[in-house]
């Protein structure tokens, strides 16, 4: 099947004015895509299809509640009116509830399927329905947690599980009847949305996404990726790979770790605010891409690359497994002919009584590799300032070039320099020189 670039598309995103379905707007419209953007906030999604337009873009919107089916079909008929159709039907809509299931009332949970679940069928049935026809793609935006269920998000990881029996089963019809329509499960881990902003919350603290989160960007990126290609799922971010292969392969530990664990990572350590805005019932989008909640966010995955890339990715690997090849052959090389094959022993050690304390250690390269603390037997002392692990590191006096007031150069380049460093003297071979080694200085 083959499925259009997306600046040959029109795609139809519900959920559009806040997070991940915000953040595929945009990208989307930079690469040139028209857009039908849904979302329950009629002010946000005017202003969002305003700066679409204005900066180039096409894009039209209506306000709909996902919940309510034929609101969802009117949105397809302006689709139709406009565009002449769609390409892509994006269902991300979706909400949540922070609570303990035996807590959370039944009309909160009926409340989160309507839109969870519901919103999903919905909009799947009216999207298919248009593109058995023309062709294209159903993507259903999921959950890691329709594979590893969290506590205190039960009912969300609930929900998820049931967007996920519906996805694969209808999936499953769509090709058993020859319909030219891929459909797609994104199953993104943590992402860094105001997803427990807008979350009804039953706990006594404000609940936080556990780490590691990932940034939106990623999400929208896989979004598109299946766009464009037949993808059956796709995971974003490596922790929700791992978390699924996890609950796979051993279910019971999975159990127990989060047993234990999941409470305390979904504790922002902040008390509830009393009287928080919730998106359960009314919409609490304000065009945000990202959560207040100061994070540190994971902006680039190579496990998504690879997926994204698998050919290019697969070339660099044999690239880089033959430059690591050559590296060693060459410092095996090195190594032979070092000091014509002295030992670690035999190397002649600098006078330390020419080296000052407080002297600043720098690489044969310039740079800055510590402040001398002390002599401590045939090593120079650095002191804990120039150390991330807040540890005293020590270099030895084998590799000190000269010494002079209060700078002490070495014979070894800054990477290797604080690659082989330690709180033991390592061995000569390990300590070698790898200036003529290209690539070590940027770490690749």
């Amino acid at each position: 099947m083959k499925l259009k670039n997306i600046s040959e598309q029109t795609i139809v995103i519900t959920g559009a004015t806040s997070g991940i379905g915000l953040t595929t707007a945009r990208m989307a419209a930079k690469q040139g895509a028209r857009l039908v953007l849904i979302a329950r906030n009629q002010g946000a999604l005017s202003e969002l299809t305003e700066q679409i337009n204005s900066s180039g873009g096409r894009a039209i919107s209506y306000a709909a509640d996902v919940a309510d089916e034929n609101a969802l079909r009117e949105a397809a008929n302006k689709a139709k009116a406009e565009f002449g159709g769609f390409d892509t039907w994006v269902n991300n809509a979706g909400g949540a509830i922070y609570g303990k299931i035996a807590e959370v009332s039944n009309e909160d949970s009926r409340r989160l399927f309507e839109t969870n679940f519901w919103g999903v069928v919905y909009g799947s049935r009216i999207a298919v329905e248009h593109l058995r026809q023309r062709g294209g793609a159903l993507i259903n935006v999921g959950s890691e947690v329709s594979d590893t269920p969290v506590p205190l998000i039960g009912m969300y990881a609930a929900s998820k599980h049931a967007v996920k029996g519906f996805t694969d089963s209808f999936r499953m019809e769509i090709e058993a009847d020859e319909l030219p329509v891929s459909v797609t499960l994104i199953k993104p881990t943590a992402i860094h949305t105001p997803f427990p902003e807008h979350a009804k919350n039953y706990m006594d603290f404000e609940p936080q996404l556990p780490p590691p989160v990932y940034a939106p960007e990623l999400v929208a990126e896989a979004i598109l990726h299946c766009a464009q290609n037949q993808v059956r799922d796709f995971f974003v971010g490596e922790m929700a790979a791992a978390h699924s292969a996890m609950a796979t392969y051993a279910p019971r530990l999975t159990d127990k770790v989060m047993a234990m664990t999941g409470e305390s990572q979904q504790d922002s350590g902040k008390p509830a605010k009393p009287n928080r805005p919730e998106g359960l019932y009314e919409t609490q989008s304000d065009l945000r891409e990202r959560g207040k909640q100061d994070r540190f966010v994971v902006e680039h995955s190579l496990y998504q690359q690879s997926k994204l890339h698998p050919i290019l990715t697969s070339a660099l690997a044999v690239g880089a497994g033959l430059g690591i090849a050559a590296w060693v052959s060459s410092r095996k090389k090195h190594t032979d002919g070092y000091e014509n094959k002295k030992s670690f022993g035999e190397t002649k050690s600098f006078d330390a009584s020419e080296i000052n304390k407080h002297a600043e250690v720098l690489s044969a390269d310039g740079q800055h590799i510590g402040t001398v603390d002390g002599i401590e037997g045939s090593r120079i002392k650095l002191t804990r300032k120039d150390s991330a692990d807040a540890k005293h590191h020590f270099i030895p006096l084998t590799w000190v070039a000269s010494a002079s007031g209060n700078e002490v150069r070495l014979n070894r380049n800054g990477y290797v320099a604080r690659e082989h460093w330690g709180t033991e003297t390592r061995t000569e071979e390990n300590a070698l020189d790898a200036g003529n080694t290209p690539g070590l200085a940027t770490g690749i």
